[in-house]
C-alpha cells in the first residue's frame, strides 16, 4: 500500500472522525464508512487504530470490514465495473463478457489495473434483467452486450 494514503493528514482526519463518532451508538459502521472515504479502502493499519481507538477487539473490526461488500481492504480502481452474473445475464452470456473485461483489462475479479483505473467485480442480479447480459461502471448501465461492445465501452473511461 502506498505509504501516501497513511499520510499524517489522512490518520488526523481520522481522528476526527473517530473522535465525532466514538460516543455514539453504533459508531463503527459511519467510522469505517468515513475511514474508507478518506484512505480509499480499510488497510489493516487504519482498522487497528479503529479498534484501539474503540477500545474493542481487531477481529470485530476487521470482521465487520470483511462482512460488508461495501468496504475494501484494497485500493480501488478509478471506475468500478459491475458484471452481473444472475441467472438471466448468465444464461445470455455474461460469463464471455466477464472473460473478455478481464482479457482487455489483464486483470482478475477483484483485481484493480495497474493504472489504478478500473476494478473488477463480479456482482449478483443488479436488477436490470430486461437488458441482459448486463455491466455497470460506477453508475452507468450497460446492457444486451455482446463480447465485441467491450473494447469501446472500456474506451470512454
Amino acid at each position: 500500500m502506498a505509504k501516501t494514503l497513511l499520510c499524517d493528514e489522512n490518520l488526523r482526519k481520522l481522528d476526527e472522525v473517530i473522535e465525532e463518532n466514538r460516543e455514539k451508538k453504533g459508531a463503527l459502521i459511519p467510522i469505517l464508512n468515513e475511514a474508507q472515504r478518506i484512505f480509499g479502502c480499510l488497510p489493516l493499519e487504519v482498522q487497528k487504530k479503529i479498534a484501539e481507538e474503540l477500545k474493542m477487539p481487531l477481529a470485530e473490526v476487521y470482521g465487520v470490514v470483511t462482512f460488508y461488500s461495501q468496504f475494501t481492504l484494497e485500493p480501488r480502481g478509478e471506475y468500478t465495473i459491475g458484471v452481473c452474473l444472475g441467472t438471466a445475464c448468465y444464461v445470455k452470456g455474461s460469463q464471455d463478457i466477464l472473460d473478455k473485461i478481464k482479457r482487455e483489462l489483464n486483470i482478475d475479479v477483484g483485481e484493480t489495473s495497474k493504472d489504478g483505473k478500473f476494478t473488477l467485480e463480479a456482482t449478483r442480479c443488479i436488477g436490470a434483467c430486461g437488458l441482459a447480459p448486463v455491466i455497470m461502471i460506477n453508475d452507468d448501465v450497460y446492457g444486451r452486450l455482446v463480447e465485441d461492445d467491450i473494447s469501446d465501452i472500456l474506451k470512454k473511461y
